[in-house]
């Protein structure tokens, strides 16, 4: 398998060593693997037809030279989920959930863990170190244990404990550090350097980017079997891909699968990108709507979201606002709260339990929606980033167990229907009549309810129904 490492400032072509971390022309340490797109462009699609649906059915198009299957767990392959009952909720009946909470280690982060330990044996090296808020750091400990490999992780003392009891589960040494993230990457850094140590860059690793890619690939293939190919492009596209974002990795990968896959005409066009970003730490959002074309860092994060917790993403960002101009895209932010209440939403409406990090993501969306700048026509792919750990108060509010719901003075207004039902309680109004004329709208609203306390609901098809079936319960009642 033929492929080379570009450098993104001065365009020097290298061989590709996970060793080798910066380009030995210019220095710069933002790289990019390269392949021979119009061969693959043109092989490729006849051989997917017989491999399985998983990450390595892109093998010409992941550096690693010769994959070794017994390291994989799963990776890839993850549903692609109409959202049914959010469409319906939010009047855009295109909304696709890509569940990467279905990988090996619950995360998206598998596809980053997966593609770089691979590299990392077929080239002997047998030690890395982390910086990690959590899942990156559960996913290169699940592939390291596998390989054979030790890894240190080096993980903020706001890591919930039960993800790094999981880290530690596998055999990594956890080193809690009390700070920053970003203080975080920056000992971890130096523990690698004073020991000679493999270090995971983030969104300057190659092989990260490169297995975050194949969410693009996978994307654009489930899209044409749900929807059929455009005249002109064999894969489909959706018209807004949402992710949120800490370092930018995710996106920064998601755009090249995309890019490559337009250069080899498999695709039409890039998806609009919207990266979302928690109000707390969102330095690329407040930096792009000021229009600037460096980000400004946010020395103290203010958000419980830590995943989220990147306060300098460097020039990550140059690179991510690039891509969301060029594709009509946008940044955004939103609170804690709108996360949280996101979370309970998706729950309910859609039966999927996800990280408060995806939940960032969906209140972006709805935000986006209820601005008007994601169209009801409009086919959107949001990243359902990761599987939420145990709920704790800070996640669930008071009286939790009654009615979910998460009043605040400052919290942004709600609209439209799950808003007017989250203000029923059943302690005011135990019995509901229900004067619907689509059934499909009627068992909506029934699950909403249902969802909130133990109503008795009674259903009319119509108005009139309705009337005499009120009139009935009444006469009931009175006697």
């Amino acid at each position: 398998m033929a492929f080379i490492i570009k450098c993104l400032d001065c365009g020097h072509n290298t061989p590709y060593h996970p060793s080798s971390i910066a380009c030995p022309k210019c220095s710069s340490q933002w790289r990019e693997a390269e392949y021979d797109y119009e061969l693959i462009g043109k092989d490729l699609p006849a051989k997917l037809t017989s491999r399985p649906f998983d990450l390595w059915r892109y093998r010409e198009l992941l550096p690693v030279r010769n994959p070794n299957v017994s390291l994989s767990l799963g990776e890839g392959g993850t549903p692609l989920i109409r959202a049914v009952n959010l469409g319906m909720m939010l009047g855009c009946p295109n909304i696709f959930i890509k569940d990467e909470r279905q990988g090996p280690t619950s995360s998206f982060k598998d596809r980053q863990a997966s593609v770089t330990i691979a590299a990392l044996k077929e080239a002997g090296i047998t030690e890395i170190v982390a910086a990690s808020t959590g899942n990156v750091a559960i996913s290169y400990s699940a592939y390291a244990s596998r390989a054979g490999m030790k890894l240190w992780a080096f993980v903020t003392s706001l890591v919930p404990s039960v993800k790094m009891r999981e880290i530690a589960l596998y055999g990594s040494q956890v080193i809690k550090i009390t700070g920053s993230y970003d203080q975080c990457k920056q000992v971890a850094a130096e523990f690698a350097h004073q020991r000679n140590l493999y270090l995971d860059m983030g969104a300057r690793t190659i092989t990260s980017i490169e297995g975050m890619k194949t969410i693009a690939y996978e994307i654009a293939e489930q899209l044409t079997a749900v929807e059929g190919a455009s005249p002109n492009a064999p894969w489909r596209t959706p018209d807004w891909y949402v992710q949120a974002i800490s370092g930018g990795m995710g996106p920064l990968g998601v755009y090249k699968g995309f890019r490559e896959m337009q250069q080899m005409g498999w695709v039409d066009k890039i998806p609009a990108f919207a990266p979302i970003q928690a109000e707390g730490c969102a330095p690329m959002v407040n930096s792009w709507k000021k229009g600037l074309e460096k980000a400004q860092p946010v020395t103290s994060p203010m958000t419980h979201i830590e995943t989220l917790a990147t306060g300098d993403p460097g020039r990550a960002y140059e690179f991510l606002r690039d891509y969301v101009d060029k594709t009509n895209g946008v940044f955004e932010s939103v609170s804690d709260q709108d996360a949280y209440r996101a979370m309970h939403v998706l729950a309910k409406m859609e039966g999927i339990s996800a990280e408060p990090a995806a939940g960032v993501a969906f209140a972006g969306l709805f935000k986006l929606i209820r601005a008007g700048i994601i169209k009801s026509t409009d086919t959107v792919v949001v990243n359902c980033t990761g599987h939420t750990v145990s709920a704790d108060p800070s996640i669930l509010g008071e009286n939790w167990s009654r009615d979910i719901k998460f009043p605040s003075a400052q919290e942004t207004p709600q609209e439209g229907l799950l808003s007017a039902l989250t203000q029923v309680a059943p302690e005011r109004f135990p019995k509901i009549v229900l004067v619907e004329d689509t059934a499909e709208a009627r068992r909506l609203i029934r699950r909403i309810l249902q969802s909130q306390g133990n109503f008795t609901i009674l259903e009319a098809e119509n108005g009139r129904e309705g009337l005499e079936l009120i009139q009935r319960e009444l006469r009931i009642w009175s006697s």
